[in-house]
């Protein structure tokens, strides 16, 4: 069993301008996070518009990841977009047989009907009763179709169960993370923040990572915060800072202006987005120029960390 940790982003998809999935682009994009340092990927996932993708697609798109990245880090991905037990534990069983590290479960589909605790134990433990128990599991809080937290019993329950590997944390909520850390230690499940505003402080309080939206702009800059800020406090205050107010910019279009700014490098040649199909540099004043700043700032926190 593999430890999920450190700088896990939530991968991209790119596409071609026939609405297929770009696997040269893709290649190009896995090499991108590896020459970065991150630590695992995540491979299908909200920003990989997976509730745009079907299922064929998303098992192809898991392959593929695997593949690529040749054991150099772990890869988990989400497994389930559908609310349906029966379409949930299909999809599931797919997602398990790619090769990945974790097999991620989606908690708003553990609990579709937001009927509570009740109806979320009884779809987990269908599902886990139909899952190869040698299949390390993780949690993830996706927003969409909304955003469902796991109360602390939950958590326990998972966390306690010894098949749960890792949490993508989207409480947003840096008490509620601590308290997680907490109520997880001496478990094999991590809890990972994906909020940039408190991602500095929620590893110092023993979040294990950080796999946030902007991990699609300079990961390494995280990576560098996680691995080697408890070394230089001051510096990796104020690159949290800059972290912080740069990941602002996820409201305006994300996740097609992160195609925009992989575009931008020559990561991938189109910037099409199934989640997302407007102009975006139009819509939102000023977009182009932020991506350009957030580039350079990128450049200047390269260098002063390396100094």
């Amino acid at each position: 069993m593999k430890n999920i940790e450190g700088i896990v982003p939530v991968m991209l998809t790119p596409f071609t301008t026939q609405n297929e999935i770009d696997y040269p682009g893709l290649a190009r994009l896995i090499d991108w996070y590896l020459l970065r340092g991150v630590d695992a990927l995540f491979a299908v996932c909200q920003s990989s518009e997976m509730q745009f993708l079907s299922l064929a697609e998303r098992v192809e798109l898991a392959r593929f990841v695997v593949q690529r990245v040749d054991g150099r880090v772990p890869v988990i991905a989400s497994g389930h977009i559908s609310d349906a037990l029966e379409q949930q534990i299909e999809e599931l069983q797919a997602m398990a047989q790619t090769g990945i590290d974790a097999l991620v479960l989606v908690t708003n589909h553990l609990d579709a009907q937001r009927q509570g605790s009740a109806a979320f134990f009884a779809t987990l433990d269908s599902l886990l009763a139909a899952l190869p128990v040698s299949m390390p599991l993780g949690l993830y809080e996706c927003p969409a179709p909304y955003r469902r937290l796991l109360s602390d019993e939950e958590l326990s329950y998972c966390a306690d169960s010894g098949r749960f590997v890792v949490l993508k944390d989207v409480s947003c909520d840096l008490p509620t993370v601590a308290r997680r850390v907490a109520l997880t230690a001496g478990t094999p499940l991590n809890i990972i923040n994906a909020n940039a505003a408190i991602a500095w402080p929620a590893m110092q309080a023993g979040s294990k990572g950080f796999s946030g939206v902007f991990t699609n702009f300079h990961p390494e800059l995280y990576h560098w915060l996680y691995h080697h800020g408890a070394q230089r406090p001051e510096l990796a205050q104020e690159l949290a800072t800059f972290l912080s107010l740069a990941a602002v910019t996820e409201t305006l279009g994300y996740p097609k202006n992160a195609k925009i700014y992989h575009q931008r490098l020559g990561t991938f040649d189109s910037d099409l987005c199934r989640v997302n199909q407007d102009d975006v540099l139009e819509k939102f004043w000023g977009l182009g120029v932020l991506l350009d700043q957030i580039r350079s700032g990128t450049g200047f926190y390269r260098q002063k960390i390396a100094g």
